[in-house]
């Protein structure tokens, strides 16, 4: 028998595909921003289970090193860095109770008995199973769903797969929720870019403001990819909002990332900051745009304003500056702002730009990019990569641990335009490639590392000294540096203008020819 056209697609769909479009069905008149607690809080609850079953059933064999191990000893697992799960929350448990109807309970008191077992967790896990909108039919559904994950994988791949549908679903969830969706998330491309340029290998790794998780996640993925060592990273986090922060504690534990650094308080990071000692050697962040209630009239003398008090109705510059603060003496940070802030000149925020560039000589890079990358906003955004190392007196590679010695270009700026860059994943929502990110990451290193052959491009980047930046009133938007690509130096005004002319007279010919033959069937049917 043939395969039709469709079953063959569904067939080649890939797994994390094929599941977004069954849980959603299962949804039903749930709101998105509601559902994501319980698809996400079953996804986690199969990886701990997993890995404490494989582990449950090393020790129940009883062979080598575990000879005579208690399978019940929490101490075990303690020792492996694996959770312990109790006989009430354990997957298999749960899986045979899938079809009762008081489903939903049985799931809500195995996510306390988790927490229980396993402080760390404390206050994390999602208790929203036993509620009257969701159906115990559609849970129950959703469990022989997320049952059926990396099902008979070993636990190291089970963990892989189980965490890339995960994030998979954290960015379903996002785009399904819209405007909302982007408090939690970055897209998943400009944390790509980010890690790619600052390339985190080795170090403290800082994001005080940071969502879901997701840089954490990205930097991680990037040292494993490069054949480094996991271990020679830790992580530093803050949250302002505790839903969010709980996403991003078992985004973390399901990739096995230690999250314990990763902090939560209502205040936020200007009023309470959870790691005023911290030094880092990478800042990678999201910071929300233009916000106006950040407390700044309380923090008018606050001791990290060094080049300036920000504006108590702006926060972009005192975000800026809480990274500057944070970063170690070789440090570097890789951030999203607004794209206003390469300008504005309101409130002493073009006085602050100025002393970032002329006193700290901070500013490494810029990056212009493409409009409708964001979830929860269109206001037009670029990345800007501040650098400590660009003010250390001796040469050496700009590779490793933060900057690690001054590159060859610290008289000069990076400015990268990458508005066309990027392609349409819907109506609304732009994503940039692989090979996106690979040509702007590889402009960059090339510039910043000497190690590569860099060239300005017109229209793309440019290499431009302070004395220059200077001239310009230290305004940093890369479209006045980097000029017009080549073919747009050639473009003909009179000539285009003569042909739209062309164009519209004809339009309107047509729609003239159009109107008259109405009227003249309008009056025959009339007489």
């Amino acid at each position: 028998m043939a395969i039709t056209k469709a079953a063959k697609e569904i067939k080649e769909e890939p797994l994390e595909k094929q599941l977004w479009k069954a849980a959603d069905k299962l949804r039903k008149n749930i709101d998105a921003a509601e559902y994501k607690h319980v698809v996400l809080g079953l996804i986690f609850l199969k990886y701990i289970s997993d890995s404490f079953e494989e582990m449950f059933n090393k020790l129940t064999a009883g062979e080598g090193e575990y000879a005579g191990a208690d399978p019940e000893d929490k101490d075990e697992y303690k020792a492996e860095n694996i959770f312990f799960v109790p006989p009430e929350a354990r997957w298999s448990f749960l899986l045979a109770k899938a079809k009762l109807p008081d489903i939903g309970t049985s799931v809500d008191a195995a996510m306390d008995a988790i927490e229980k077992e396993n402080p760390i967790l404390k206050g994390v896990l999602p208790k929203v199973f036993a509620r009257q909108n969701l159906d115990p039919a559609s849970l129950g559904g959703l469990i022989d769903l997320v049952g059926n994950i990396a099902l008979g994988d070993a636990k190291a791949r089970s963990a892989d797969v189980l965490g890339h549908v995960f994030e998979y679903f954290l960015g379903e969830f996002a785009l399904a929720e819209g405007k909302q969706g982007g408090q939690f998330y970055t897209p998943r491309s400009i944390v790509e870019l980010l890690v790619g340029m600052l390339e985190p290998y080795k170090g403290r790794v800082f994001d005080p403001c940071c969502g879901s998780g997701g840089m954490f996640v990205q930097s991680e993925k990037f040292i494993a990819e490069h054949q480094g060592r996991v271990d020679d990273i830790s992580i530093y986090g803050q949250e302002s909002n505790q839903t969010t922060w709980r996403l991003a504690k078992m985004n973390l534990a399901i990739r096995g990332i230690d999250a314990s650094q990763v902090k939560w308080n209502n205040e936020g990071s200007f009023l309470n900051d959870a790691h005023k000692d911290l030094k880092a050697d990478y800042i990678i962040a999201n910071p929300p745009f233009n916000v106006s209630d950040w407390s700044g009239e309380l923090l008018r003398n606050d001791g990290r304003w060094k080049y300036g008090a920000p504006p108590a109705g702006n926060a972009n510059f005192a975000w800026l500056q809480h990274f500057v603060y944070h970063l170690a003496p070789n440090g570097i940070a890789g951030v999203v702002l607004a794209k206003g802030a390469l300008t504005s000149k309101t409130s002493g925020e073009g006085d602050i730009r100025k002393a970032l560039i002329a006193d700290g000589n901070l500013i490494d890079c810029i990056v212009n990019l493409p409009a409708k990358l964001f979830l929860n906003t269109q206001i037009p955004a670029a990345l800007w990569f501040m650098n400590r190392a660009r003010s250390l007196p001796s040469p050496a590679s700009g590779r490793g641990a933060g900057g690690e010695g001054c590159h060859p270009r610290k008289g000069d700026i990076l400015f990268i335009d990458a508005r066309n860059l990027g392609h349409l994943i819907n109506r609304r929502t732009k994503e940039l490639s692989e090979e996106d990110i690979q040509q702007i990451a590889a402009t960059y290193h090339a510039w910043r590392t000497g190690e590569g052959e860099y060239d300005d491009v017109k229209g793309f980047c440019a290499s431009v000294p302070l004395s220059r930046v200077a001239e310009l009133d230290y305004v940093l938007t890369p479209g006045r540096y980097v000029g017009l690509p080549d073919e747009e130096d050639d473009f003909n005004f009179a000539e285009r203008f003569a042909a739209l002319k062309a164009e519209f007279e004809a339009q309107l010919l047509e729609e003239a020819k159009l109107n008259m033959a109405i009227a003249e069937n309008l009056a025959k049917v009339q007489a």
